[in-house]
């Protein structure tokens, strides 16, 4: 493959060799390099790509694309781009063969919902036949194959090594989850998606290493809807003006509002033993009852998106209501039978605004008590803990504070900081640092109506502890307390 053709999209400037040589390999990991590759020099927030370009031309590869001066043997050639990370997009997708153009790509964005979306809108496509590849939080998923996941949007590499393994595997659509990430980072740039969507925007990954504000949080999650063909969007959020405030798409709106074009009316709470759910009417451009295993508002609004999505892929409302029916994400509001006197459940929420969420859900379906149990993740801005601290001790009956990922923190300074937070409430707690403690505290104390939450990790299957990954899945850890009681 001729250099020219990775680099046909974007604008560059040639300062050292000739662009119009031969290479063999796109990369960005300086280990990667060998014979003939071509390296894009990256600088990451860990480390910078330039440093390494003279390591990888001695390896062999033919090819620079850098943002920076680098000095290197005069038999590479060297490319100068504005923006390394575009160019990489940009020079995936050449590299696979724009694999994009054949798939129809559905991008979600928004705080909370993605992941529940994404398999909800997957489950209802492939009722009516289509092959439908999904990359997400959890998983990615080609055909039969799931590959976990390390970020919610992957590099953009990999993006289209996906989208190329898809076309191959007979997929026809995608359904991604949409990181703001991704968008800052160049991920997901050059992606021709086919419809965009927002779901919620919430004051969440703000921080060090993530967005220094919350002002550029808008701004890249917008940036979806400068890149989509149709975007579909949350009529209810009240940031969804400014998310859409430079969007090039055409809109239609869902919610429970008035004025949105597919709306959700007469909503029931369904509660019996051991199982809590809701029910609804589907107004304005569809029109048809559905009823979902998965309680609450939210419940509402990510399948209302769903709905969104498949109307426009002409899915029948029947098609539609059996694959909500039975629509399950691991780790979002995964019911876990413990005990017939009360009721225990598994949910990802790891900040404020998505434990907000579900304990105003789980309200709402006036259980005896709420427990709840969640800690937070080390390396992560210190204000979500207070925020969280202060939430469950406002909403719940009584909190168990525990050990999250810890990463290079020490879980005791952690849980001080939940506390910190909890402080500002009257809300009753006991911190027991072991996960699995406090799991069998919860289960050993737990009273006849009660709701309890385990709540943060969700679908992780791992404990991150000063840089290791430990087998931990709270799933496991419940029926380690139920066969030791």
């Amino acid at each position: 493959m001729r250099l020219t053709q990775l680099l046909e999209h974007l604008e560059y400037e040639v300062v050292q060799g000739n662009e119009e040589i031969e290479v063999t390999e796109l990369i960005n990991d300086s280990r990667k390099a060998s014979e003939g590759s071509v390296f894009v020099c990256i600088s990451g927030a860990v480390s910078d790509g330039h440093i390494y370009a003279k390591e990888v031309v001695e390896k062999g590869a033919k090819a620079l694309i850098t943002e920076k001066d680098v000095e290197v043997p005069s038999e590479a050639a060297v490319i100068r781009v504005k923006d390394t990370r575009y160019a990489l997009a940009l020079m995936s997708a050449a590299y696979f063969g724009y694999p994009a153009d054949k798939l129809k790509i559905i991008g979600i964005t928004g705080t909370k919902g993605k992941t529940t979306t994404t398999y909800m809108v997957k489950s209802i496509l492939e009722g009516v036949g289509h092959k439908v590849g999904l990359i997400g939080t959890i998983e990615a998923v080609i055909g039969d194959k799931s590959i976990p996941a390390n970020n919610t949007t992957p590099e953009s590499y990999t993006i289209h090594q996906y989208f190329s393994e898809m076309v191959e595997a007979g997929c026809d659509s995608v359904v991604m989850e949409v990181s703001s990430q991704g968008l800052m980072l160049h991920r997901t740039a050059g992606i021709p998606f086919e419809i965009g969507i927002f779901t919620n925007l919430g004051e969440d990954h703000i921080g060090p290493n993530e967005h220094k504000d919350f002002e550029d949080y808008k701004r890249c999650k917008g940036i979806l809807f400068t890149q989509c063909k149709l975007g579909i969007a949350n009529l209810d959020d009240p940031w969804y003006r400014d998310i859409f405030q430079n969007a090039s798409c055409q809109v239609e709106t869902f919610g429970m509002s008035e004025e949105a074009d597919l709306r959700a009316t007469d909503i029931k709470h369904i509660t019996r033993p051991g199982y809590l759910g809701v029910c609804y009417h589907v107004n304005g451009l569809m029109d048809f009852d559905v009823e979902i295993d998965i309680p609450g508002d939210f419940s509402v609004y990510n399948s209302l998106t769903a709905i969104a999505v498949c109307r426009h892929f002409n899915v029948p409302a029947e098609n539609i209501q059996k694959a909500l029916k039975v629509a399950k994400v691991r780790g979002r509001i995964e019911m876990v039978k413990v005990s017939d006197e009360f009721t225990m459940m598994i949910d990802y929420a790891h900040n404020a605004m998505s434990l907000e969420s579900l304990l105003h859900t789980l309200r709402d379906y006036h259980p005896e008590r709420i427990v709840t149990i969640f800690g937070c993740g080390g390396d992560r801005s210190r204000t979500r803990r207070f925020e969280m601290g202060e939430v469950s001790g406002r909403m719940s009956d009584f909190t168990i504070i525990t050990s999250d990922n810890p990463r290079f923190e020490e879980p005791q300074a952690i849980i001080d900081d939940i506390i910190t937070g909890m402080k500002k409430t009257d809300g009753e707690y006991i911190a027991v640092c072991d996960r699995k403690e406090a799991i069998r505290y919860a289960i050993e104390h737990g009273r006849p109506g009660d709701v309890i939450v385990l709540a943060g990790k969700g679908h992780e299957t791992y404990q991150e502890i000063k840089g290791v990954k430990y087998d931990m899945d709270d799933r496991n850890l419940i029926k380690e307390v139920l066969e030791e009681l």
